[in-house]
């Protein structure tokens, strides 16, 4: 979502106007209708000074286009400053993460420092990151960057900070060399940066034209998650998993706006609705269908983000796993799948967003096709409302096709199960056969303890 766009000689204007700011604030009361923080207001008027000194140069052309507070598609993330231009017949693009900060301190975590914010001193991705991480998903996310060629140049300016060894500092040397970071007494060597790439003025709309771009991942993301999952035995299918996954990747393939389908699968603890969930995303996105792993929590996303990236720095990827309020404003039909897990967490109101209303509609809106992975006697709060009649419901509402289907095989315990329907019969929720776990065939040691602590010693006692 393009916030403010305008040439340079239209930024310097409003910045000479001393009320940009302002500018900037209503713009995205009016796009997004959210209001500004003045500390929030007060780094827009401080930022923006310094970036009107820096391409004040008239070696910069007057019709490059400017962009302030674009918002990635897709993502929470908003870019602070970009520029647009061509050199030759390059079509470049300059992405500008700006900070005020003065001080900084190095963790021992990859891409992040500690820096001071008003609630105090807290971790945060450091800039070079930022700046690298909003170029990564636009390349490997946007068909109109990806097809026509358009090069991003990530950086980053901050303005207050005096040269020390903490921001430029060898630990982060990786995301430095993705995108430079300038300080203080560095505003000659980013107004060269600008210089370099942008030498004649933005007569083609490139922002326009990237903001309107199709929403798919590149043919070299798709090849990348493809190599991650081979040979995987984490994600390997077996059984009905099998039959599952065709069933989706058929249904996701044959969908579009006219033709809109959702399939519901139900399955128990340990029976792979999540192995089947990855596979569909690594695959769906090889064949250029852009899906989505969503959950409630955050742990189940990290776990797959994690295994699947490896020890590569894939920025990128993190925008296949996204939360399941991530959907309040995204527009219909704009992502192909999305793969909900545990689905029965779903909430109703989005608490951290007064226009959510719900979240099983807004997932069903957001994507031309869904599959809800779900286990209704899996759900742990008050909150925790998806039921498959009511996803069944409002797909029917929104004239969607509904098919349904089960993972039965556990392959978490050896009892597999037998083991399943002794607790199912002993927890009361459905009498089975299974009343004594005798008559399973495998030897089990079940005891309850009063004491947490207890139950730890012996689990490590067991385990040696």
């Amino acid at each position: 979502m393009i916030i403010y766009n305008t040439s340079k000689n239209g930024f310097c204007k409003d910045v000479f106007s001393n009320d940009i700011e302002n500018i900037i604030s209503q713009r995205i009361h009016e796009k997004t209708g959210h209001s500004i923080a003045p500390n929030e207001i007060s780094s827009f008027r401080n930022s923006l000074s310094f970036m009107e000194r820096i391409v004040s140069d008239s070696e910069i052309p007057n019709d490059c286009s400017i962009s302030i507070e674009y918002h990635l598609p897709q993502t929470s993330k908003r870019v602070d400053f970009i520029i647009a231009g061509r050199d030759g017949e390059k079509e470049n693009v300059i992405i500008i993460e700006l900070k005020q900060w003065q001080t900084a301190e190095i963790t021992s975590k990859d891409g992040i420092v500690k820096t001071c914010f008003q609630r105090g001193i807290s971790e945060t991705s450091h800039p070079s990151y930022q700046a690298w991480s909003y170029a990564a998903i636009l390349t490997s996310f946007n068909a109109t960057v990806d097809e026509e060629s358009i090069s991003l140049y990530p950086c980053a300016y901050l303005h207050n900070y005096e040269p020390d060894n903490v921001i430029t500092n060898d630990f982060y040397e990786y995301y430095l060399e993705k995108a430079p970071v300038f300080l203080k007494p560095d505003a000659l060597k980013l107004r060269e940066f600008i210089k370099k790439y942008i030498k004649q003025g933005d007569k083609s709309n490139i922002m326009f034209r990237i903001d309107s771009g199709k929403i798919k991942p590149t043919k070299s993301l798709a090849d990348s998650l493809k190599g991650m999952i081979k040979g995987n035995k984490e994600f390997i299918m077996i059984d009905d998993q099998k039959v599952v996954y065709e069933t989706a990747l058929h249904l996701a393939l044959e969908s579009h706006e006219k033709n809109k389908n959702v399939l519901i699968v139900e399955g128990g603890p340990g029976t792979g609705k999540s192995v089947v969930a990855i596979n569909l995303l690594v695959e769906l996105n090889r064949r250029g269908k852009m899906a989505q792993y969503v959950t409630k929590t955050s742990a189940p996303r990290e776990v797959f983000l994690e295994k699947l990236r490896g020890t590569k720095r894939m920025v990128e990827l993190r925008s296949l796993f996204l939360g399941s309020g991530s959907f309040t404003r995204v527009p219909e039909n704009t992502i192909s799948t999305i793969l909900v897990d545990e689905a029965h967490r779903l909430m109703k109101k989005n608490r951290y967003d007064n226009q959510s209303y719900d979240q099983i509609q807004e997932l069903l809106k957001a994507s031309v096709n869904s599959v809800f992975f779900i286990d209704e006697d899996q759900r742990v709060s008050v909150q925790d409302y998806g039921e498959i009649d009511l996803i069944e419901k409002f797909a029917e509402k929104l004239g969607i096709k509904v098919h349904k289907l089960k993972l039965e095989s556990q392959f978490r315990c050896n009892g597999s199960d037998g083991y399943l329907a002794w607790i199912d019969n002993i927890l009361g929720i459905r009498e089975t056969a299974n009343f004594d776990l005798n008559t399973i065939g495998y030897e089990f040691d079940f005891r309850v303890f009063d004491d947490p602590k207890q139950l730890q010693e012996e689990i490590y006692k067991k385990t040696r």
